[in-house]
């Protein structure tokens, strides 16, 4: 069929296969293009693997570490009237790249929240990566549910201000129109709903099923990512409903971290990671708008960076540079460093209060948040006829 994005209240519907490839291989080419990182990583377990900073890190661990990559991610495939989901296009197009370039992988389609996934996970593992252990893990579960299995209580994320309503500005990224945002304040259950599917429960659940099932090697790093983010976005992310969830996953890194180092003398962190385009992202009050006025900025000052050059940067600088990896005064790995730079924030805040709908398109670069937007789903990259048919 001739597949076209379909956008319905600012969520891409449908994804196309060449175009979904052809953005997996540019990544792969930047990771080509770089210097390969010096490190003993052999293999590497990643947990949300199939797009956005997930799916960068795999890309950058097996081209960059040149290491193993076993991936979980929960993706459907396409059916006769509608296209597969775009990290189900990701992993078939890496594994298609890693195949071709010699490099060894697998994945796992499976509900990561799932007690049988980490049981089927563990099973895979000591298979495919042939009795050793793993060296790395990742974990980049990003979902909106959870289904607590002791209870059988659904949980559902929300993106809520706590303790008061939120009003302020954003943007609809797609027409370029400034809008006034209002959002409700959380109840008790929004909050403790969202830590429940956002928070750190299931990266400590993953973490002990692994050292139990005595898979994670001597010296292995675990990874979970975060965001922090600037004043103009605080009411609504960090200190909302999603912030106290960050609070939960970074206080449960210090345990694991701690766990880590007395049972195989290894290290757990958060990596607080700069603001890109995600799918969730584009739906998030404000974001948008902050994330089009920063990444204008950015690319001024020649400091931008999407996920594949945060996730190459992470290996390169932070956990593998040959020397102790770089922590703040709470132990996380700090990849925003560039997008918190004094002279970026204050630049991003000046601009932010200057805005009119007149001068939106001169201040922010949302044509490039909508391409990555785009991107992230298979379209509007070069090279790719999109009125041909396609098999999806």
């Amino acid at each position: 069929m001739v597949v076209e994005p379909k956008i319905l209240n600012n969520i891409c519907i449908t994804a196309h296969p060449l175009g979904c490839a052809k953005e997996v291989e540019n990544q792969i080419n930047y990771v080509k293009s770089q210097p390969k990182v010096k490190s003993n990583v052999k293999n590497a377990l990643i947990l949300g693997a199939s797009g956005g900073y997930g799916l960068a890190s795999r890309i950058a661990i097996a081209y960059g570490l040149g290491a193993k990559t076993m991936s979980v991610s929960f993706e459907k495939e396409a059916t006769a009237r509608r296209t597969a989901t775009p990290g189900w296009y990701n992993n078939e197009a890496f594994s298609a790249f890693a195949k071709k370039d010699g490099i060894e992988d697998k994945n796992l389609i499976l509900d990561a929240f799932l007690n049988a996934s980490k049981e089927e996970v563990i099973k895979e593992a000591k298979t495919f990566f042939n009795g050793e252990k793993i060296d790395l893990l990742i974990y980049s579960l990003a979902a909106p549910v959870r289904m607590d299995e002791s209870t059988g209580t659904l949980y559902r994320s929300s993106l809520k201000p706590i303790g008061k309503k939120y009003n302020g500005i954003g943007v609809d990224f797609l027409t370029e129109e400034l809008l006034e945002v209002s959002i409700d304040p959380a109840n008790e259950d929004d909050i403790k709903s969202t830590v429940k599917v956002m928070g750190g429960e299931d990266w400590k659940l993953w973490t002990d099923a692994l050292l139990n099932a005595d898979l994670l090697a001597e010296n292995a790093i675990n990874v979970a990512y975060s965001y922090i983010g600037p004043e103009m976005t605080k009411a609504v992310y960090r200190e909302g409903t999603i912030g106290k969830a960050k609070d939960h996953l970074e206080a449960i890194a210090h345990e694991l971290d701690k766990e880590m180092q007395e049972k195989i003398k290894g290290h757990a962190y958060v990596s607080v990671n700069k603001a890109v385009v995600t799918r969730s992202s584009a739906v998030i009050p404000t974001v948008p708008l902050y994330i089009g006025i920063l990444f204008k900025v950015m690319k001024n000052k020649g400091i931008h960076e999407g996920c594949i050059e945060q996730m190459y940067r992470l290996l390169n600088e932070k956990l593998y540079n040959g020397g102790e990896i770089p922590v703040d005064s709470e132990n996380r790995i700090r990849l925003d460093d560039w997008e918190l730079r004094e002279d970026v924030q204050k630049e991003v805040l000046d601009s932010w209060n200057k805005l009119t709908k007149d001068n939106l398109k001169e201040i922010a670069d949302l044509a490039l948040f909508r391409k990555d937007y785009m991107n992230m789903h298979g379209f509007d990259e070069e090279g790719i006829d999109y009125s041909q048919d396609v098999q999806i």
